[in-house]
């Protein structure tokens, strides 16, 4: 597999679950079929859209019609099928994967536009994060990164270990895959066992 495909895979996945962990969110709501695919499309474009404002590129799905089009063929397909193959922590899950490729596709994207590699780490944190906090505060819940559990690391971890693997000269697609499955897995452990960094608690006051 080539790296141009390899990142366009990692593009597609992140679009793809980021729009089914949207229409999800419509659905178990009990919204209309027109909210879930807009719930669909903005939960899937909206980190790669801050993303590509951010660095001056072209907004990447204005340029691809076929990407609104999957989004909305996944809130359709959630839509039409049976409630039961939906239940489960798989909406969660699905934002798992989406947060993984999609940290290390904004930071390989924003290293290709000449973007340093510690601004590009945080397009990557950017990327992955935003699409799932725009859907948190449309359908008024908690927002995912105010949450106590481990998230926001996870899209860092993410994009860092694919930088240091580019720098160690590992090639794009081992650097990818690695920095993608340890995003992933860390952030799959915090769905499992409710992992979550310590909150902050303030100085104690003096008696």
């Amino acid at each position: 597999m080539d790296t141009q495909t390899l990142i366009r895979l990692l593009d597609l996945a992140g679009i793809g679950v980021f729009a089914l962990s949207g229409a999800l969110m419509a659905v178990r709501l009990r919204q209309t079929l027109v909210t879930a695919c807009f719930f669909a499309l903005v939960t899937g474009v909206g980190g790669g859209s801050v993303r590509d404002l951010l660095i001056g590129a072209p907004v990447f799905w204005v340029q691809d019609g076929a990407i609104a089009a999957v989004c909305i063929a996944i809130a359709l397909t959630v839509w039409a099928t049976p409630e039961r193959w939906w239940q489960g922590h798989l909406l969660e899950w699905a934002d798992a994967v989406g947060l993984a490729a999609y940290a290390v596709f904004g930071t390989a994207k924003a290293l290709a536009w000449g973007v340093p590699p510690v601004p590009a780490l945080m397009m990557g944190v950017i990327t992955g994060c935003v699409g799932g906090t725009i859907r948190d505060i449309l359908a008024g819940v908690p927002s995912i990164i105010m949450r106590p559990e481990i998230y926001v690391t996870a899209a860092a971890l993410a994009a860092g270990l694919y930088l240091v693997l580019l720098w160690l000269g590992l090639g794009t697609a081992v650097a990818a895959i690695a920095g993608a499955g340890a995003g992933f897995m860390l952030r799959g452990a915090a769905i499992r066992w409710s992992l979550a960094l310590p909150a902050y608690k303030g100085p104690r006051e003096s008696r």
